[in-house]
């Protein structure tokens, strides 16, 4: 009938976002910088990390080129020790640097085995990543996103695959047991303009989410004249309380989930 749809939803209207799957113990995360993680994704690992599951942090670059204020080397010593302590605050104690350079992160074949070499020691069954869209928005005059979340997006769909073919890549093959992993079965990208799945989150894993981006003072201290605090409070909490409306009214964290 004109006007409403099979589900009984306002045609027009968002769909309600599916619940994220829960059925998994590993996880790998691999995001472009220190800070990409805690503007969006960290409150869930929280809430999995309470759960008992295993979260590890891959980061292609250092964070060197972020801060205008300081010189790249003292940039990247400050910006991976507030990555270690946020990456803590929500109960992950694994966290890996590429080394790729910030700012100018290359998609290609370099990239990609970093990515599935890294699949293929931690054998994760989800693989998190930032968003891999030329955009931030679906529709028309929205931002553009940035190369390297790009380059590190797509990268890491790629590498998902990589890493279980045993025809690619095969000098990592052997080297400190490492061998193929296709034991992912799925791709979740945080901060996407299409998402279709969410996990709602409880008080205390928002606490830790951002008690997360707040250990990022020096990154936040120059990007905004802002209190950090309450502009930390103000990108957790609003980032969860975006979605509820379809998510039944919880606050949550949404990811565009790719089954592989």
């Amino acid at each position: 009938m004109a006007g409403t749809a099979d589900s009984g939803e306002t045609l027009g209207a968002e769909p309600q976002l599916a619940a994220m799957p829960e059925d998994w113990q590993r996880a790998l995360a691999v995001v472009a910088h220190p800070d990409d993680l805690e503007y969006g994704a960290a409150s869930a690992v929280a809430e999995w990390a309470a759960r008992g599951k295993e979260i590890t942090y891959l980061l292609a670059t250092r964070g060197e080129a972020g801060i205008d204020s300081m010189e790249p080397a003292e940039a990247a010593r400050v910006r991976e020790a507030e990555e270690r302590a946020s990456a803590a605050a929500v109960g992950v104690t694994t966290v890996e640097f590429l080394d790729h350079r910030d700012g100018v992160i290359e998609e290609g074949l370099a990239l990609r085995g970093d990515i599935a070499s890294a699949i293929r020691r931690h054998r994760p069954e989800l693989v998190l990543t930032i968003n891999h869209h030329d955009s931030w928005g679906a529709g028309p005059g929205s931002p553009r996103n940035t190369p390297d979340h790009r380059a590190v997006g797509r990268s890491t769909l790629d590498a998902v695959g990589d890493a279980g073919n045993r025809w690619i890549f095969t000098e990592q093959l052997g080297k400190d047991g490492v061998e193929p992993w296709d034991g992912v079965r799925w791709v979740a990208v945080n901060a996407s303009h299409s998402v279709t799945h969410a996990v709602a989150i409880g008080e205390e894993a928002a606490r830790k989410g951002l008690a997360s981006l707040m250990e990022h003072r020096a990154y936040i201290t120059g990007l905004t004249d802002e209190d950090p605090e309450a502009y930390a409070r103000t990108v957790v909490d609003g980032g969860m309380e975006m979605y509820g409306a379809r998510y039944g009214g919880r606050r949550a964290v949404a990811f565009e989930l790719f089954p592989c």
